[in-house]
């Protein structure tokens, strides 16, 4: 008979696999957006999952213009907080920092995550940036969440920069309207718009190979362990080629990026199962439906930007009815 042949599993695309260096992350690249000045990524907090149904308008589709049911993630969404410009200067070896601007009013809050300046002196710092503003060369939104307000539990905020679309003069008379103020979720993203979803992964630990990256387990006769690799390589060079071979060691607890989400709705209002939704509780205010799965576990931050590999598909879709039933068992 012929050997039995097994595809490598587990990705090698992420080497070393190391744990995430802050719970949170960041989008490193954004999608060019012609136009007025706006913000091209948002946040909030992964509730849990449930169904809606809705009617298949792709003309291409086989339930074209059926009745379809859908998994959806539902983000706990809370406006963002404008608390303060942040401003950069370009050099030779890239952006340097040109100091930050802070709103005059700063919730007390936010002491719990960063140190808050006692005087913020926002007036003559805008005045002054306004006289030198040749001087600089980017700024983004130095925001933080309001985890008060939603269902998560806890007081200290999250504290990130917010990129914006538009020239630097567009962004600047953006930034001095926000500064201090509210950034909702519909002012960033539309019903049907295709968004990328960047999260740290569920954390599961030191584990073996099997696990890791889908190695054979081996058989009853194998000599020495059986979840374990068989052979690290030649005696000769008697070396192991990190990256190269399935190994033990970390899994989960990493930064991963997954594209085109489809947002299904924008709103607030009862969008709670019977008993809220497990580990998480109730969602009191604003949220957003995404089609399918996003990374990361409940009470997890979800980084949401408009979509860089965005299909062509552009058909409007209305969500009929949102499953409530209870998820307590």
């Amino acid at each position: 008979m012929a050997k039995g042949f097994k595809p490598i599993a587990g990705s090698r695309g992420y080497w070393p696999k190391k744990r995430a260096r802050r719970i949170y992350a960041t989008f490193k690249s954004v999608p060019q957006v012609a136009g007025q000045a706006s913000p091209l990524y948002f946040a909030g907090y992964k509730a849990g999952m449930t169904q809606v149904s809705y009617v298949d308008n792709r003309k291409e589709s086989v339930t074209h213009g059926q009745e379809v049911v859908k998994p959806v993630t539902v983000i706990d969404s809370p406006p963002l907080v404008v608390g303060g410009i942040k401003l950069y200067r370009k050099t030779v070896y890239g952006f340097e920092d040109g100091g930050i601007i802070w709103a005059e009013r700063l919730t007390k809050d936010l002491e719990r995550k960063t140190a808050v300046p006692e005087k913020t002196n926002t007036k003559e710092r805008l005045e002054k940036v306004e006289k030198e503003l040749e001087k600089f060369a980017d700024l983004r939104l130095l925001v933080h969440t309001k985890p008060r307000e939603s269902g998560i539990g806890k007081k200290k905020p999250e504290l990130f920069e917010l990129s914006l679309s538009g020239e630097f003069r567009q962004k600047w008379d953006y930034a001095k309207q926000k500064l201090g103020g509210e950034i909702q979720a519909s002012e960033v993203f539309k019903e049907g718009e295709w968004v990328d979803v960047r999260a740290v992964t569920k954390g599961k630990g030191y584990q073996g190979p099997v696990k890791r990256f889908g190695v054979k387990v081996r058989t009853r006769k194998a000599k020495g362990k059986m979840r374990h690799v068989g052979s690290l390589g030649p005696r000769h060079p008697a070396k192991v080629l990190p990256g190269k071979l399935a190994m033990p060691g970390q899994l989960g607890f990493q930064t991963r990026t997954e594209f085109n989400k489809r947002i299904l709705k924008i709103s607030s209002g009862n969008i709670n199962p019977e008993g809220g939704f497990v580990n998480y509780g109730l969602v009191p205010g604003d949220f957003i439906l995404l089609n399918g799965s996003v990374p990361g576990p409940r009470k997890r931050l979800i980084m949401i930007r408009k979509g860089l590999r965005q299909p062509g598909i552009k058909d409007q879709i209305e969500v009929k009815s949102v499953y409530l039933e209870s998820q307590q068992g």
